[in-house]
């Protein structure tokens, strides 16, 4: 039996704060953890140990850094074994990964990279989708990347080609607002477009996170500064539209004491629960109306 997924604004564990967490820090401050599975799979010492003890306090949601499932070397058996054991350890209501490749010929390259946007490109990842799934005995949902440059002519637009993997694998999305802001600046186009040509009712997830300003020509997507407000409208926009879902605060880069992280989830959960609210009014109007 999978999880019942939480809903609410929860926390990706990092190693800065694992033990803080563990100790209790967080007790009634977060809704749930979203947890890397490569960073503890083959751990020994106290982090697995910290991890059950967090696991026992909050729903843990899994996702994922090397699947690789825009790559074309052969999903890694050994890999999706381990992963399989992980996620039924945790009792994750999904498992998600990127939209992108991170590897090839054996080599990881410590990066997500972008894919082509081709019919053909979205064939081949929804296939792996499908396999990792079936492998991994879990629901999948990939997630929409930073990306700065395209990798030849694109044949259709990114919305064109994510709605087609998530149509052809039948998995979920795991939205990723800031992605959507930090793209859309950088590459011109309006954001909430893109939200309303992609299929909202596939988002299962979202994240949100900070990003940075590298010479003032490019937004970088660094997970190192706090949320901006043009982010925060966007996640409010879409809990509008898709009622209440798991919303996930990363920081990966300059992170500051727990306590402030958790002011800022208070923060997001403002705007959240307000969204919601708008949401059950929308909601209730159509009832009506019907």
């Amino acid at each position: 039996m999978h999880a019942v997924p939480p809903t609410g604004i929860g926390l990706g564990l990092r190693g800065a704060f694992l033990a803080q967490i563990a100790a209790g820090a967080a007790d009634g401050r977060i809704a749930f953890v979203e947890v890397a599975p490569e960073n503890y799979m083959h751990r020994g010492g106290p982090v697995p140990r910290r991890l059950d003890t967090i696991a026992e306090r909050f729903d843990v949601i899994t996702h994922g850094l090397m699947m690789s499932l825009g790559g074309t070397d052969p999903l890694d058996d050994a890999y999706l074994a381990d992963l399989e054991r992980f996620v039924q350890r945790c009792g994750t209501p999904w498992h998600s990964d990127h939209l992108c490749f991170s590897g090839t010929d054996g080599a990881w390259l410590h990066d997500l990279l972008p894919v082509p946007f081709t019919s053909k490109s979205a064939r081949h990842i929804a296939t792996r989708i499908q396999r990792a799934r079936d492998r991994i005995d879990r629901p999948m949902a990939v997630e929409n990347i930073s990306w700065y440059l395209h990798l030849g002519e694109p044949a259709q637009t990114e919305t064109e080609f994510l709605s087609e993997i998530l149509d052809r694998s039948d998995c979920g999305l795991l939205l990723d607002v800031n992605n959507v802001f930090v793209n859309a600046k950088n590459h011109g186009f309006d954001p909430y477009g893109w939200l309303q040509a992609i299929p909202l009712e596939r988002v299962i997830q979202l994240h949100i996170a900070g990003h940075e300003a590298w010479d003032d020509t490019l937004l970088v997507d660094t997970h190192g500064a706090t949320v901006r407000n043009e982010v925060y409208e966007l996640l409010a926009w879409v809990i509008e539209r898709t009622g209440p879902k798991p919303v996930v605060l990363e920081r990966d880069a300059n992170i500051p004491p727990l306590e402030v992280l958790l002011d800022e989830v208070a923060a997001i959960d403002r705007v959240y629960q307000a969204a919601v609210a708008r949401w059950g009014v929308r909601a209730e109007r159509t009832k009506v109306g019907t």
